[in-house]
C-alpha cells in the first residue's frame, strides 16, 4: 500500500492517470496541453516513473518526427475504479461548492 501511495501523490501524478484513463493512448504534447502549469521535465518524470511503476506503457513509433504514446498499462487499468470515483467525488464536490457560492451571494 505504502508503494502504491508514494507513487500516486507526486504533483500531477494522479490526473496524468486520469487522463489516459479517460482519452486512451495520448502523445506527449496532448498530455502537456492537458496538465496546466506542468513542465516537460516534470511531466517527462512523471511518465518515466509511472512507466517504471508498470502503471503506464509507453509505445514509441519510429515516424519523422518520432510519435510517442502513452496508455495505461494493466496495472494502470486496475486503477480505473479507484480514479472514476476520485472524479465522481470532485464533481459533487465542485456542485457542493457552488450551490454555496451561490448562498453565501444570495
Amino acid at each position: 500500500m505504502d508503494s502504491l501511495l508514494r507513487t500516486l501523490m507526486g504533483p500531477w501524478t494522479t490526473y496524468i492517470l486520469w487522463i489516459l484513463r479517460s482519452e486512451g493512448a495520448t502523445r506527449f504534447g496532448e498530455l502537456k496541453r492537458k496538465v496546466p502549469g506542468i513542465s516537460a521535465k516534470v511531466l517527462t518524470e512523471r511518465l518515466r516513473m509511472l512507466e517504471a511503476a508498470g502503471l503506464i506503457s509507453r509505445h514509441h513509433e519510429p515516424t519523422i518526427p518520432p510519435q510517442v504514446t502513452y496508455a495505461l498499462a494493466e496495472r494502470g487499468r486496475e486503477l480505473s475504479g479507484i480514479l472514476d470515483s476520485l472524479n465522481a467525488t470532485a464533481q459533487r464536490w465542485r456542485e457542493e461548492d457552488a450551490v454555496k457560492k451561490d448562498a453565501t451571494a444570495a
